[in-house]
């Protein structure tokens, strides 16, 4: 393990390049490659979800992250397999490098394994059962004080619930979206969320467009709780608590939305200092 935390994402990639974290990547080898297009619109519901995942599976990990439409060719997959992690983290593709960063971070220490992790286990159920269970999970490493001003990029809407609840005020960001469930304006300038937030909660999505690195600056320098939900990357995300991320709500491949059976998320918090 590296003698002190990364402080961005390119660092973290060289100092697994550089065997920092366990053998070196080169030693490692992708086993199956998979390029999913998922989407989802629970019943009641006006909005549909559209996700594209790029999954790679090496030894008893699977790395995994999200992509816009056409970061990632389907035929991608094709010649995937039998390549060495090492010449995935240095792939063109943002979205390769963190599902190699992935699947290798969580091979050499996997989050079922993690001492400092917290398991928790999404019940078998319909769809929106467990999508409530999995945002409960997440919501419950929220800690907030009243009138809190909580930055939410990457919108979820039983987040945006979660954080008035708890009485906060959310202030939505997302590329995607332009309102939540109830109407609320979202707006894709992070900067504007960030400049007013007294605590952020972001998607792990935020590794493959460039924007967790400024997150994790912006909360390290000014002090402001940070919690990562995070499908894409997990393992990688993990690697940033106590360095600008104070909880992680990580959740391995397979994902709750593929499979109507228990799966298990892990929790982990920040030490304090």
């Amino acid at each position: 393990m590296p003698s002190a935390p990364p402080q961005s994402v390119p660092e973290l990639q060289q100092a697994v390049l550089d065997g920092a974290f366990g053998p070196l990547p080169g030693e490692l080898t992708v086993t199956s490659a998979f390029w999913v297009h998922h989407t989802t619109r629970l019943a009641g519901s006006q909005v549909t979800y559209r996700n594209r995942y790029v999954l790679l599976r090496s030894g008893d990990s699977f790395g995994a992250c999200s992509f816009e439409a056409g970061d990632v060719a389907p035929d991608f997959c094709a010649d995937a397999s039998g390549h060495t992690l090492d010449a995935l983290i240095r792939h063109e593709s943002a979205p390769v490098r963190i599902a190699a960063l992935d699947a290798y971070l969580g091979r050499v220490r996997p989050h079922r394994d993690a001492a400092d992790a917290e398991a928790v286990t999404l019940p078998t159920g319909a769809p929106k059962a467990r999508a409530e269970a999995r945002d409960a999970a997440v919501a419950g490493l929220l800690d907030i004080a009243p009138e809190a001003k909580v930055a939410l990029i990457g919108v979820v809407n039983p987040l945006v619930a979660a954080i008035r609840e708890r009485g906060g005020v959310p202030l939505p960001c997302d590329f995607n979206l332009r309102t939540t469930h109830w109407g609320d304006p979202v707006t894709d300038d992070m900067e504007q969320v960030l400049a007013e937030a007294d605590a952020v909660v972001a998607t792990g999505m935020t590794l493959v467009n460039g924007s967790f690195d400024r997150i994790v600056e912006h909360c390290r320098k000014q002090e402001l709780p940070l919690v990562v939900y995070a499908q894409s990357g997990s393992a990688v995300a993990r690697a940033f608590l106590g360095a600008g991320v104070t909880a992680l709500s990580a959740e391995p491949f397979p994902f709750s939305q593929f499979s109507a059976d228990t799966t298990t998320l892990y929790r982990y918090r920040a030490a304090r200092a």
